[in-house]
């Protein structure tokens, strides 16, 4: 039942109100005891001789107040409700709860699941079906009474992988075949999948009443979908919802193996585009340290890439003994192959001609793949070189050629056996009819291309039929002969093509088949391990490793979790969750989104059933039935104290009674805060707190936190002492709910999520210290804090806004590279503490003719507020023997020297202003003083 901001929950006990005249008139006619006095007998006669009227109803007053207090009652039975939200009307005989649990759920699953205990409260006594979109087939759905469904739900859990509504849609219309008149309510995700409009149709198609559709208010996931690390830099795919269409920047950042930033960069969204590009600039073995892509802010498994070594540019190595021509560089034996490289691949080559130089030029680059186009005998020294490498886990590619076929047959650098003599012309074989590729077989590297209608073969050498040349080859002609054969030599790989790399023997090169399959080639090269192209083998299959969990971070594998069969197909699955799949040898990555992901709203369909439309929310309404009640009891001990009174007792025979009243009344009334029941600090206590020079810092009640915070001014002080003129004493701990702040020019405050938040009336203390005149450093101590599962603010962050939310905070900015405090005392352009990479934040600068309208009022120009997020105690803090406590990071000696300079820098700032920025005007004050 509503009225105006209330409800109740039993509205039909507000028909007690209507008893309130009864009590009323019962209450008129009842007087309140008389007052008795046993002696002298005298005096009572004399006074009833005085008094011929006797009270026969109670006074006005008591009355109102005892109608107030029945009135409490029965509003606190009747469970009031303050701004409760509209209840859904479920209706009907049964609930059907469809809720979406895929990736896109996870940023806001809580308000999810309020959103459908609220659904649950509301069809209390009904059956109740209760299905996720992301579950496994068997996962039971119901029907569950109210109580089941809320165990259910509250065991329930966002899934990083896509939502499956057909199926699922389709075993809720099997349970609802049972049921009559059912309310089907869908709370979707918001992103259309496939099969949607014909699993809905299907869902309401049978005992289906009235449909809730629950669906968020705007749509503001952003993803990555594919990534290609290029010649020139590392670029990326960033998608958002095609519902977004105003401009908009995010920030993305790449990390290594240990979940490190290792590099970042802005991605833009221009009006109206649901689809860009970003790109990281930095150098190619950097960019062979990614291990992930992910964006800052976004906390679901869109929005991280995985990187495995089909990511990673590869060098390889070209060798060829014909000398380039540059009149024709098309006949070039290296042309085609390294246009074909090129754009994924770092290739280098010798700069000697000569294979005893050329061979180990390449080797001292440590190339993952070493290509040799028509190239004949080895040197003996460089041959034993490049077998080595091979057999450690090198990829060798060769090609055919005059000086290849002449050469003789090579066992440990050759796939197979090369037919030589003089059936052969030069060792090779020609057609009169040039001849085509075959198919691809299944083992092989190349097994999901097409094989190419236009590509022919009119020359080649020819591989000795042996026992194992079906296992070896891996593409054949039309005629079964091998065209390219492959081999495992030691743990690297060793590949010939039957025919020329330039187009003489054959048009592959210029194809675009080539390209793929020196692809292929390489990306096999990663792990530079074994290659097993045996013609029956299956795709392997991988153990999951790293999971990606429904928030964006790297996790170990759930129970759920089953092997992959590593293709290009695989898709995303409860099963085969995103992640990396394989081992500490080598893994492979499996992302969520691929390269032609899109994300479109769902869009709901015409129904012909009733349709409500609601959307995510928090149950904001407030039980009043506590305070009623409390206020029903304060009015009882109100009522006692009255007919006590009236009754004589709180006389003075009656002052142990009244005391004892007194007593139990004090007790039900809430004790002043320790700020307010604070002494004054003594005169004594004064001269003997500003009689020298103290920092202090805020006890967060975490003794380690404390206990760095001491320690790290304990190091600042001692520095101060050995380079400035000032000699600080010991740090001072301060209570910012009781100590008094005056006293100290800086009080360093390190932010700790897991301490309770100050009173509002230490909060207008350090309010007021600030308006005074005094400065606080705010230190988050997150700086890198944040691996996969980066997001906008860290909890300490948070915590930090809870902090400022109530106080009067001027606006700030970083420390601008003109500002006082980048030159109080050292030149400082940056102010690292423990970590490095935080800006100091510090208020911003003003128009002068502002200064009245601050939010903050400072004294002789010096900021009230610092944040910094780098740690500075920690990188101060010391111990007894002046050693320091903590390494920085990254561990470099200077970065601590740095991080003692900017302290000295913002003391020497407190203690004199801006002194500094006064010094421009000396010039003009002398000569205004004729000097």
């Amino acid at each position: 039942m509503g009225l105006l901001p209330f409800s109740f929950g039993a509205p039909a006990i507000l028909l007690g109100l209507l008893t309130l005249p009864a009590i009323w008139w019962l209450l008129r006619l009842t007087p309140p005891r008389p007052q008795e006095e046993i002696f002298p007998p005298l005096r009572i006669l004399a006074r009833v001789l005085r008094s011929e009227e006797t009270p026969h109803q109670s006074p006005w007053w008591l009355t109102m107040l005892r109608l107030l207090l029945a009135a409490l009652v029965i509003f606190a039975l009747a469970q009031p409700v303050l701004n409760p939200r509209e209840a859904t009307a479920v209706g009907g005989n049964s609930l059907a709860l469809v809720i979406d649990n895929g990736w896109a759920s996870a940023p806001d699953w809580d308000v999810r699941v309020a959103t459908a205990e609220r659904l649950i409260d509301d069809a209390e006594g009904q059956p109740i079906i209760l299905a996720l979109t992301a579950e496994l087939p068997n996962a039971e759905i119901g029907p569950f009474d109210a109580s089941a469904a809320r165990e259910r739900l509250a065991a329930a859990e966002p899934r990083p992988v896509p939502v499956d509504r057909p199926s699922v849609y389709a075993r809720v219309a099997d349970a609802m075949a049972t049921m009559t008149a059912a309310t089907v309510a869908v709370l979707s995700d918001g992103l259309e999948a496939p099969g949607d409009e014909e699993a809905l149709a299907e869902l309401v198609s049978e005992n289906a009443a009235k449909l809730i559709w629950v669906a968020p208010n705007r749509l503001e996931m952003l993803g990555i979908s594919a990534s290609a690390n290029t010649a020139e830099n590392f670029s990326f795919t960033t998608i958002r919802p095609s519902t977004e269409t105003a401009a908009r920047d995010a920030r993305a950042v790449a990390l290594d193996e240990r979940g490190r930033r290792i590099a970042e960069t802005t991605v833009s969204f221009a009006v109206n585009e649901a689809t860009t590009t970003g790109e990281f600039r930095v150098p190619f073995e950097l960019r062979n340290d990614f291990v992930a892509l992910s964006l800052d802010g976004q906390t679901h498994a869109g929005a991280v890439h995985l990187l495995d070594e089909n990511s990673r540019r590869r060098r390889v190595g070209l060798i060829s003994q014909s000398e380039a021509d540059q009149a024709q560089p098309l006949l070039s034996p290296l042309y085609y192959i390294r246009r074909a490289l090129e754009p994924f691949a770092e290739l280098v080559q010798p700069q000697s001609t000569d294979l005893a130089e050329a061979i180990p030029q390449l080797l001292e680059q440590r190339p993952a793949m070493i290509v040799m186009a028509d190239v004949g005998t080895l040197p003996e020294t460089a041959r034993a070189q490049l077998i080595e490498w091979l057999n450690d886990g090198g990829t060798l590619v060769r090609f055919a050629g005059s000086r290849l076929a002449a050469a003789g047959n090579d066992e440990e650098l050759l796939p197979v056996r090369l037919r030589l003599g003089e059936r052969a012309l030069g060792g090779a074989l020609s057609w009169t009819e040039p001849q085509a590729l075959a198919e691809f077989s299944t083992g092989s590297p190349f097994a999901d291309l097409p094989p190419p209608s236009e590509v022919t073969v009119s020359r080649q050498v020819l591989a000795e039929p042996t026992s194992d040349i079906v296992e070896r080859t891996w593409a054949n002609l039309a005629d079964g002969t091998p065209l390219v054969t492959g081999a495992p030599r030691g743990a690297g790989t060793l590949v010939l093509f039957h025919t020329t790399p330039e187009a003489t023997w054959s048009n592959l090169p210029i194809s675009g088949t080539f390209v793929e399959m020196l692809r292929r080639i390489v990306q096999l090269s990663r792990n530079q391990g074994r290659i097993d192209a045996a013609a029956d083998c299956a795709p392997a299959s991988l153990p999951p490793y790293r999971m990606i969990s429904p928030e964006g971070t790297l996790v170990p594998p759930g129970p759920d979790a089953r092997p992959l069969i590593a293709t290009s197909a695989a898709a995303v699955t409860i099963e085969n969750p995103p992640g990396f799949y394989g081992s500490d040898e080598g893994v492979v990555a499996h992302n969520l989104l691929k390269s032609d992901a899109t994300l479109r709203p769902i869009s709901r369909p015409a129904m012909d059933i009733p349709v409500a439309e609601s959307s995510y929310a928090y149950d904001q309404s407030i039980d009043l039935k506590g305070p009623l009640f409390a206020a029903a009891l304060l009015l009882l001990l109100l009522d006692t104290l009255a007919v006590l009174w009236i009754g004589g007792k709180l006389t003075r025979r009656g002052l142990p009674a009244r005391a004892a009243l007194l007593l139990a009344i004090g007790l039900t009334l809430p004790t002043p805060s320790p700020s307010v029941a604070q002494e004054l600090i003594s005169d004594a206590d004064a001269i003997a707190a500003i009689s020298e020079t103290r920092i202090a810092y805020v006890l967060t009640g975490n003794s380690s936190i404390d206990a760095v915070s001491r320690a790290g001014l304990t190091g600042l002080s001692q520095y101060l002492i050995e380079k400035t003129a000032l000699e600080p004493g010991e740090p001072a701990g301060v209570d910012i709910e009781a100590d008094e702040l005056a006293f100290y020019p800086l009080i360093y405050w390190p932010i700790d999520e897991n301490s309770p938040l100050p009173s509002e009336a230490a909060l207008a203390r350090v309010d007021a210290y600030m308006r005074e005149g005094g400065t606080v450093l705010f230190d988050t101590r997150d700086q890198f804090s944040s691996g996969l599962d980066s997001g906008s603010a860290s909890p300490t962050t948070r915590r930090l806004r809870d902090i400022l939310s109530t106080m009067n905070v001027p606006p700030l900015e970083p420390v601008p590279i003109d500002h006082v405090l980048t030159k109080t005392f050292f030149i400082m352009p940056e102010f690292p503490g423990r970590y490095s990479g935080s800006p100091l934040w510090v208020e911003a600068s003003l128009d002068a003719a502002n200064v009245e309208n601050r939010p903050v009022r400072t004294g002789d120009g010096v900021t009230p507020i610092m944040i910094t997020a780098n740690d500075l105690a920690g990188a101060w803090a010391i111990d007894d023997s002046g050693t320091p406590l903590y390494p920085t990071v990254p561990n470099d000696p200077m970065q601590r020297v740095y991080a003692y300079r900017g302290g000295v820098n913002i003391m020497m700032y407190m203690l004199t202003g801006n002194y500094k920025s006064d010094q421009v005007h000396v010039p003009a004050l002398l000569e205004r003083l004729g000097q």
